[in-house]
């Protein structure tokens, strides 16, 4: 066994080998096509497997073989094509495919063929979404199921439930350290809780989301266990070096995602003597792609999951899933066709589920993940990132710019928009939007770091630092939707102004969140006004990870409140609801296009969106004062100047000078020209 610094002193020692392993890792990028035909592909299925069900139903898993499988076989093709025995993995993939599809229920098999009919389900404006943790908003699967009712009072028809598979205790990233995926974390119930958890919500009309962390697993993974004892197969899950030869050559151009913790991208394992992958925190193996074997057992973990009832998988860690030397190892086109034959695999045995891409990148990246044949559905980190922008700095240039600058969303998928989430606070905008409208990003980043930390003088914000690096100026935000908007600040001071002027900040940044285009997702907790909880620093394991201060637990004592109209939680919890419901009543608001409007106003934001016969134009004041919008100052693509707006219930006309009080929004329906 060698001791870590064995390990270094055999690095240096190593160049030359690095070099000859190096020269026969370049890759001969001459295309093949594939050689496995699809028809004795099939025909070996139907010898497998034609008994093990009703011809009727082989035959309908036959068309979708027959459709999907040249698909499946192009894209596998492109990631292990080069082996010899590439036919018999595809034949596995397969095989482990349909085994799960016969193990499918038949409830989730009527849901796929409902779905067939109306495959888009998820652009609805009927579409509105909630996340949580199990244990802080229910204790448990149970508790959350008995909690069905808070759900459907609020119209939430989509619920993502942060990571409840089996972790370590300790070491497990909030979850997302998975030890194994066909186990329930005891604290949350069993698995045989989720699946009837999942049959309630579907009963209810919500969807079930839940994570899919594909890129890793924990070091306690059975996987890694099999790996740590010397089994040759389960050491080729992972990426495993003997010495620091090819670890220092990647490297060189790897950026460090927690350099806190671990220098570099690879930890030492003295039980095996090798440096291992790990992206991440050390306990945390990345799986290796480049082997077929490990793209075959998580199609049968993903299926698993698929036959739990889940209809959409949070995909995690995107951008991380192929590596290759010379490259940051981010966003290469193979992460996109490994993405793509998964989702191939589910067209075949579960065509229900859909997957939701977690890319945290740059925003023209984070669009490369969203298609029909990759992910249906994208977070917008951009779009939160520039909401709290626009409110800290009052002005909407940026959020404006940046927007108008963007490319539409891939035809019938959906942006998944936010305003908070269980993670921190990161100013994913563009550098190069922020220099087109003359503001340098690096002093900009920090000064919304500041102000949201309450470490620029006048600010409302009460956030809190997160991997704050004063060397470099980087910063994130921790804090509730509530105490960032200021109502922490009100309610410390007893201001019932800035108590008044923060509720309304809650309801715009919202108000656009339920209007601009793409599924809303609230963070459970925020529809009540929860304010940060402080006690998260007297926890051992939690006082230096500011994230617990909005990761906080339900108080029913506050949601008992949500009824009465001059308390907090009454106002801001029926003003969102009002909300809500303006949006389920509209189809205007389902699968229409977003387009950024010019107000004349550098604090006024807004945006048009259009349907068959109505139109809406969206006008948002971020100033904390009344601003003045001039008579004809705002194009209205043929609507007439006399407008509803569905927020206050009056009527509007464009045609006379407009105000809008501080904070405030308006929804202006109309009919517009058919010529």
């Amino acid at each position: 066994m060698k001791t870590l610094a064995q390990a270094h002193t055999q690095a240096a020692a190593t160049s030359a080998e690095a070099k000859q392993r190096l020269s026969k890792m370049k890759i001969n990028k001459s295309a093949r096509k594939p050689k496995v035909s699809t028809e004795s592909l099939l025909a070996a299925l139907d010898i497998r497997f034609q008994g093990a069900c009703s011809q009727e139903t082989w035959s309908d898993h036959r068309r979708r073989l027959e459709r999907h499988v040249p698909d499946l076989i192009t894209l596998l093709h492109k990631l292990y094509g080069r082996r010899k025995d590439f036919a018999r993995h595809v034949e596995e993939i397969l095989v482990t495919a349909t085994e799960m599809w016969l193990k499918r229920p038949g409830e989730l098999k009527a849901m796929d063929a409902s779905r067939t009919v109306y495959p888009y389900w998820y652009r609805s404006h009927r579409m509105i979404g909630a996340t949580c943790y199990a244990d802080l908003f229910a204790g448990n699967l149970k508790g959350l199921s008995a909690r069905i009712p808070y759900l459907t009072e609020m119209g939430i028809t989509y619920l993502h439930l942060m990571p409840l598979f089996a972790s370590p205790p300790d070491k497990n990233d909030g979850g997302y350290a998975v030890s194994s995926y066909r186990e329930v974390d005891s604290r949350f119930g069993t698995m045989e809780d989720l699946s009837d958890l999942a049959s309630r919500l579907r009963n209810h009309n919500i969807s079930l989301a839940l994570d899919f962390v594909f890129n890793h697993t924990s070091s306690e993974h059975e996987w890694a266990k099999m790996a740590r004892a010397g089994d040759p197969h389960y050491q080729a899950f992972y990426r495993m070096y003997p010495d620091r030869a090819m670890p220092d050559a990647f490297e060189r151009t790897l950026p460090e995602i927690f350099p806190d913790e671990h220098a570099g991208a690879f930890t030492f394992d003295e039980s095996m003597g090798k440096w291992v992958w790990t992206t991440f925190h050390s306990y945390q193996w990345d799986l290796n792609y480049e082997n077929p074997d490990v793209f075959r057992a998580m199609t049968g973990e993903m299926l698993f999951l698929a036959n739990q009832g889940v209809d959409v998988l949070r995909l995690d860690a995107v951008a991380f899933l192929w590596k290759r030397m010379g490259t940051s190892c981010q966003n290469l086109g193979e992460a996109h066709t490994i993405i793509r034959a998964f989702n191939a695999i589910a067209r075949i045995a579960a065509p229900s589920l859909i997957f939701l891409s977690e890319a945290i990148v740059h925003p023209d990246d984070v669009l490369k993940y969203v298609s029909e044949r990759e992910c249906h559905l994208s977070y917008n980190p951009e779009l939160m990132a520039l909401l709290w922008e626009a409110l800290a700095t009052r002005k909407v240039g940026l959020l404006s710019h940046a927007l108008k600058k963007r490319p539409r969303i891939a035809e019938n998928c959906s942006w998944l928009n936010y305003i908070r989430c269980h993670d921190d606070i990161g100013w994913a905008f563009s550098d190069q939007d922020a220099r087109d409208i003359g503001v340098n990003p690096k002093d900009h980043r920090r000064f919304l770091s500041d102000f949201y930390t309450n470490r620029f003088e006048g600010s409302f914000a009460r956030g809190l630092p997160f991997q704050d690096n004063p060397a470099t100026g980087d910063c994130r935000v921790s804090g509730t939707t509530a105490s960032l908007c200021g109502l922490e600040k009100g309610v410390e001071a007893g201001d019932e102004r800035e108590i008044d002027i923060a509720i309304r900040r809650i309801l715009l940044l919202h108000g656009i969140l339920l209007t601009i285009g793409g599924m809303p997702q609230f963070y459970l907790g925020d529809e009540i006004g929860t304010l940060n909880d402080h006690a998260f620093r007297e926890c051992p394991g939690k006082a230096e990870d500011t994230r617990w201060a909005h990761r906080i637990g339900f108080d029913a004592g506050k949601a008992e409140r949500r009824f009465d109209p001059t308390t907090v939680e009454g106002r801001v919890y029926q003003g969102l609801l009002h909300l809500i419901q303006l949006r389920q009543r509209n189809p205007v608001f389902a699968r229409s296009t977003t387009e950024i409007v010019d107000t004349g106003s550098e604090h006024v934001f807004g945006y048009r969106r259009r349907e068959k016969t109505h139109s809406l134009v969206m006008l948002a004041n971020f100033a904390d004062y009344d601003v003045e919008l001039p008579a004809g100052g705002i194009e209205l693509f043929g609507m007439g100047s006399t407008l509803a707006d569905l927020v206050s219930g009056r009527v509007v006309d464009l045609a006379s000078p407009l105000t809008i009080e501080p904070c405030r929004f308006m929804v202006l329906l109309g009919q517009h020209s058919t010529s």
